[in-house]
């Protein structure tokens, strides 16, 4: 088995659960039907997607951190959208007065 590298691990990790708290946004925009937030997110998706699949080709061991950052990353960022869309109506209300 190869050597780990522990900052190359996380940087894997981090990259993959930015990458899908990314592509959680990209869909919320195209679901929206939102262009030009769609096209932004559709563009950091593939910048940070690079950096894990450049990482991990090399050694099969980081598809493991990349998996564990996928999930980390889908998770926090729909738990955020949850989050702000039942933020929605009380800000809409309070905007009423």
């Amino acid at each position: 088995m190869q050597q780990i590298h522990p900052w190359l691990a996380l940087g894997v990790l981090v990259s993959t659960a930015a990458t899908d708290a990314v592509y959680v946004m990209f869909s919320s925009a195209v679901a929206a039907r939102r262009r030009v937030p769609a096209a932004t997110w559709s563009g950091i998706w593939y910048l940070l997607s690079a950096f894990a699949v450049i990482s991990y080709t090399r050694t099969w061991v980081y598809v493991i951190f990349a998996a564990v950052g996928s999930w980390i990353g889908a998770y926090l960022a729909v738990s955020h959208s949850i989050r702000r869309e039942k933020a929605l109506p009380h800000a809409r209300a309070e905007r009423r007065g």
